[in-house]
């Protein structure tokens, strides 16, 4: 069957498959359910030569999704290395790896479909990014589909589809069908056209169900209209329909025939009934919500049964590999509780083994509802697994909730060694949950309830997790006291994990209290770790390495320092660690002037597929900085995410910095009173824990805000330089470092026009629109009546006075885009956008954005392009 005006959309695909000739390219086709993009995919690997290979997988809608669902399904079509290491449960690194040579097999172009990306566990998210940085390594295209509907702002869809190179992305989307498309399949059916392509909005699915339907009293809903369908089937037919209906995506034959037995005419009628699709090896519906309707429509009890009945069949297919998550899923649905503890922590354990995290806890939770039935060692280790894995998904709540319980099993049962592993995990967890009260509480009782054991690991680890405490709350002696009580007992263990952990801990607070020499540490932390196979602690060496010499201004290694741990964290598919160098690598970038790479680098950060925690303030600081400097009224929004992320863990290395970047906003603004306040709160923190850097920045701020301020005894010299009053000497300490923007502040506090004209030339040539303004308004009230006008860049592109991302923002508005599309296209939150939108509302005098687009016409602000997802804006 012909499908109708996608002939366009399938030349364009084969033109990105021609493509891949120098490259591979991934296709990321989205629309709303029933618009056809399974038809086209299906379409376009049919038309394929015999020596392009399709490879198809897809997501499923199960209560859990199965973990690398979509490369099951590739990895039983490719046989080979791939297969066998996803059969025995290899490591999920080897598995990418695996998948990736078979990519780029020079022999044969290969098309990689993953189908309903929206339905996709954590771990295939996570494949996806991998595969598209490396796509250009092969010849092959991957072709994802997903309902754009669905994917708002939080879901971990977005973040995917923003991690993705722009290079390699093109995005495609089937249109729904024309008046004149739907008047043929009417024409076709022998049924009238009249009012059909308003009733269904040219959505193909619901054009043929329509039309399907009959003549009489035509339903509204696909559910209405598939159960009249439904009604009108045989009982053995409608009996191979439901049973179809509870096995999401698809039934195998072998699964129909030993759970339903039907005679071969009642699976025909319910193909001819247009419901089922029968292929080689399965039978499905031809479209998820046609059997989500059928699911739907079934009594609890018959439900169950017929559940019951699949699970029977598939627990007891020998020779068959049947995914846990499918099995689970089942006896989930059947109420088998038995079942559910029989399955579901294997199917949890074998989610976290190829970091499906969110899927593991979801198995956790399935299996810990009936803890009443599980014996208590068991029960606890349960907990204890799934505290890991909520913490991993970003669930620190529930990670404390979890491993608190744990904490009271352990204890009512004596087991002094677990108790101390679990308080020591529990420790962590509430430092992760911004806690810090509580987590030292853990830390100390761990240390309690181990050392009166014969030392081993969890003694060492319970010494070093005090460490990192201290070292984070910047107590360095109390830091290197506990680490190296850590890395004696680790040597004397032969206990690497304990050893690199410590040696992180001592390197941290030596270079964070000023001693260079900490970097040995840190460099044997990494080898340490490297050798023995720890990625996550040799990351952890490494990138502490790289954000330390940014956070001390130490200039002659920071950029080499940051490239190499970023290098490091992307290689590895870390995204938190990435997050939190590229958040560094930005502020250094910033201060060196470059503030274009500063906000490509802020906005790839928050492009990270990471959910929660505080390292999202890295990047926040200097983009929030830099859009307070240019005058760009997210400014405020910015800064305030990064403020409620950063206080909530009352940690300097966050809260300094927000600090100091608040304060500088009030400043710009007019508003030393409150510019003092901001510097003020935690300038006695910085002063308290001796971190010069942070002290003198601080310091420098209540200085400029015109506050009483006294010099801490501690802190960097173009700092000490201007409280003592010598702005032309910490000028020269800021431009020998090659910080223009501080060069400039430090001449601002001069008191000679010629000093306070170079700093404007400074912040012209920065394009610091905002704090040039206040320099301007202070040499007026110098007196000077030759002030320069200052560049005009951002009001001279428009009449309307706006700023350039409000122009990007408008010329999308103007295509129909929401904010959340605008968001994907600018790499911005939707909430950013949200407030671009207003304020370009304001400033264009309307108050829809229909008449913004009308306006936008109107002053010839041409429309923004929209661009493939994946890159910067």
């Amino acid at each position: 069957m012909d499908l109708l005006e996608r002939a366009p959309l399938l030349e364009e695909l084969s033109g990105v498959l021609a493509a891949t000739a120098a490259g591979g390219r991934v296709v990321l086709l989205a629309g709303e359910a029933g618009i056809g993009k399974s038809a086209v995919v299906r379409r376009f690997t049919e038309r394929q030569p015999a020596d392009t290979r399709p490879l198809l997988g897809a997501c499923d809608p199960l209560l859990t999704p199965r973990a690398l669902g979509p490369l099951h399904d590739i990895a039983r079509q490719t046989g080979g290395r791939l297969d066998e290491l996803l059969d025995s449960g290899g490591p999920r690194e080897a598995v990418f790896a695996a998948f990736l040579d078979q990519l780029a097999q020079p022999s044969r172009r290969q098309v990689v479909v993953v189908e309903d990306a929206h339905w996709a566990d954590e771990a295939t998210l996570d494949l996806l990014v991998f595969l598209g940085r490396r796509m250009e390594r092969t010849r092959a295209l991957l072709l994802v589909t997903y309902r754009d509907d669905e994917v708002g702002p939080d879901h971990p869809l977005r973040g995917v589809l923003g991690a993705l190179p722009q290079g390699v992305v093109h995005r495609a989307r089937p249109e729904p069908l024309s008046e004149a498309a739907v008047a043929e399949l009417a024409r076709r059916a022998g049924r009238p056209a009249t009012g059909l392509r308003e009733l269904t909005g040219g959505n193909p699915l619901l054009v043929t169900q329509v039309l399907a339907a009959g003549d009489a009293g035509v339903p509204m809903t696909v559910r209405d209209l598939v159960l009249a369908r439904l009604a009108g089937l045989p009982a053995d037919a409608r009996e191979v329909v439901r049973l179809v209906a509870v096995v999401p995506t698809r039934a195998e034959l072998w699964l129909l025939e030993q759970a339903a037995r039907p005679a071969p005419s009642a699976v025909e009628v319910g193909v001819s009934a247009g419901l089922l699709v029968v292929g080689p090896e399965a039978v499905g519906f031809r479209h998820e919500l046609l059997r989500q309707a059928v699911e739907g429509s079934l009594s609890a009890l018959a439900r169950r049964e017929l559940n019951r009945r699949v699970l029977e069949v598939l627990a007891g297919a020998p020779g068959r590999r049947v995914d846990l998550a499918r099995l689970v899923h089942h006896a989930r649905e059947a109420g088998d509780v038995e079942a559910v503890l029989r399955y579901a922590p294997e199917a949890a354990r074998q989610a976290a083994a190829v970091a499906a995290h969110r899927e593991a806890v979801g198995h956790y939770r399935a299996v810990l509802a009936h803890d009443e039935r599980i014996p208590v060692a068991a029960r606890a280790e349960l907990l204890e697994d799934y505290s890991v894995e909520a913490y991993l998904s970003g669930l620190s709540g529930e990670a404390v909730s979890a491993r608190k319980a744990a904490v009271d099993l352990r204890e009512a049962a004596g087991d002094r060694e677990k108790l101390g592993e679990t308080l020591r995990w529990l420790s962590r967890l509430h430092w992760w949950d911004g806690n810090r009260q509580e987590a030292e509480a853990a830390a100390a009782r761990a240390i309690a309830v181990l050392e009166p054991l014969p030392p081993g690991h969890q003694l060492a680890m319970a010494y070093s997790n005090q460490a990192q405490l201290d070292m984070l709350a910047n107590r360095s002696e109390a830091a290197m006291g506990w680490a190296t009580r850590a890395i004696e007992l680790a040597r004397r263990l032969d206990d690497q994990e304990t050893l690199t952990h410590a040696l992180t801990n001592i390197g941290s607070a030596r270079v964070n209290g000023g001693d260079p020499g900490g970097r040995v540490e840190l460099e044997e932390a990494f080898q340490v770790a490297v050798a023995a196979g720890l990625e996550d602690h040799a990351a952890r060496a490494v990138c502490n390495l790289a954000t330390l010499s940014a956070e001390t201004r130490d200039d002659r290694h920071a950029r080499q320092d940051l490239d190499r741990a970023l290098a490091f964290a992307q290689a590895h598919e870390l995204a938190g660690y990435t997050q939190h160098v590229l958040g560094h690598r930005a502020r250094v970038r910033l201060d060196q002037g470059d503030w274009t790479g500063a906000e490509q680098d802020a906005q790839a950060a928050l492009a990270e597929p990471v959910k929660g925690g505080p390292r999202v303030v890295d990047a926040l600081v200097p983009l929030g900085l830099l859009r307070s400097r240019r005058g760009d009224p997210d400014a405020a929004a910015t800064l305030q995410e990064a403020t409620e992320r950063a206080f909530a863990t009352s940690e300097l290395q966050w809260t300094a910095p927000v600090a100091a970047a608040r304060a500088e906003y009030a400043w710009l603004h007019g508003d030393d009173r409150r510019a003092a306040e901001e510097a003020a709160g935690i300038f006695e923190l910085a002063v308290r824990d001796g971190h010069q850097w942070f002290a003198g920045e601080l310091a420098c701020w209540l200085r400029l805000a015109g506050a009483p301020v006294r010099a801490p005894a501690v802190m960097a010299e173009p700092h000490r330089l201007l409280l003592a009053g010598d702005w032309r000497a910490a000028a020269d300490a800021w431009r020998e470092r090659g910080y223009p923007y501080q060069q400039a502040l430090a001449l601002a506090c001069g008191d000679q026009d010629e000093a306070l004209l170079e700093a404007l030339a400074l912040l012209d040539g920065l394009g610091a629109r905002q704090t040039a303004l206040r320099l301007r308004r202070q040499l007026r009230q110098r007196g000077n009546l030759r002030v320069p006008r200052g560049p005009t860049r951002a009001t001279a592109a428009n009449p309307a006075g706006l700023t350039g991302r409000q122009v990007e923002v408008l010329g999308l508005l103007a295509q129909g885009l929401t904010d959340a599309e605008i968001a994907e296209q600018l790499s911005l939150s939707a909430k950013t956008v949200g407030h671009h939108v207003s304020a370009l509302l304001a400033k264009l005098g309307v108050g829809s954005r229909r008449e913004a687009a009308a306006a936008a016409r109107r002053l010839g602000v041409g429309s923004a392009k929209v661009r493939e997802p994946g890159g910067q804006s």
